[in-house]
């Protein structure tokens, strides 16, 4: 059975997550049910690089999926793309796998975008897209502090409750905060993370920015390794899975 990497663009919103739940439509659903109907109507697991959550986006989110019968990349990533719709879900690359490759576990680096829009008025074009903060943040403080987290550490004071990984241990390789124009943007890269981390992470650098703590406190929180410290989880809809990077890439169509 020939194994396939796809590349994927959805937008979060209308969807429970990534993985099939029984209270919704998700995203793996979808594409499942898509390329069922170019495998004989047999619905053919989708693994996907990371889970996203209700209401995460993806640009750049990396899935295999194994068919019975060989197809064209091209034809593929046209086939699946006319079957997902209407919903907001596009197949923008796929290729033929390379040998020994796997969509999570060959993975070598992950990357995440956070928006927040900084401005009194409420998002309009972006509504679902932004967590709205109305008042200023000081990004040039956010992002001292965000280098503070940088390196290899226990990151259990940024997890979820419900986060299943066995061991909180992480390497935290760039943690970006910039001001563009009325956003500030967080921008993050490691090989994995925690259920929540980035979120938690934006939630407790949004406190240093408001000016409610120092640049040295989400250093004091992570060295805690104490959820309960942090600041809270940021909303779902302003986080992004911008890429996923492999040592042996796809060749991509």
């Amino acid at each position: 059975m020939p194994l396939y990497a796809l590349t994927l663009e959805y937008q979060g919103g209308p969807f429970v997550g990534w993985q099939r739940q029984d209270n919704g439509l998700s995203v793996q659903q979808v594409l499942e049910e898509a390329a069922a109907k170019l495998n004989g109507g047999v619905v053919p697991p989708v693994v996907a690089a990371g889970r996203t959550d209700a209401g995460v986006h993806a640009e750049g989110q990396v899935v295999q999926v194994a068919l019975e019968r060989e197809i064209a990349p091209l034809k593929l990533r046209e086939a699946l793309d006319f079957h997902t719709r209407p919903h907001p879900l596009a197949i923008r690359r796929a290729a033929l796998a390379p040998e020994g490759w796997n969509a999570r576990f060959s993975a070598i680096r992950r990357g995440y975008r956070y928006r927040i829009l900084n401005r009194r008025a409420r998002p309009a074009l972006d509504d679902g897209r932004v967590w709205h903060v109305k008042a200023p943040l000081d990004a040039a403080a956010m992002h001292e502090a965000a280098q503070r987290l940088l390196g290899r550490h226990d990151f259990s004071a940024f997890r979820a409750a419900a986060c299943q990984a066995k061991s909180a241990l992480r390497t935290l390789d760039r943690l970006d905060v910039a001001r563009i124009g009325e956003e500030v943007v967080v921008t993050t890269e490691a090989r994995s993370f925690l259920h929540h981390q980035v979120r938690n992470m934006v939630g407790t650098l949004v406190e240093v920015g408001q000016g409610r703590r120092g640049v040295d406190w989400p250093r004091r929180v992570l060295d805690s390794a104490d959820r309960t410290r942090a600041g809270m989880t940021a909303p779902a809809e302003g986080l992004c899975f911008i890429f996923v990077r492999y040592e042996r890439e796809p060749d991509w169509v």
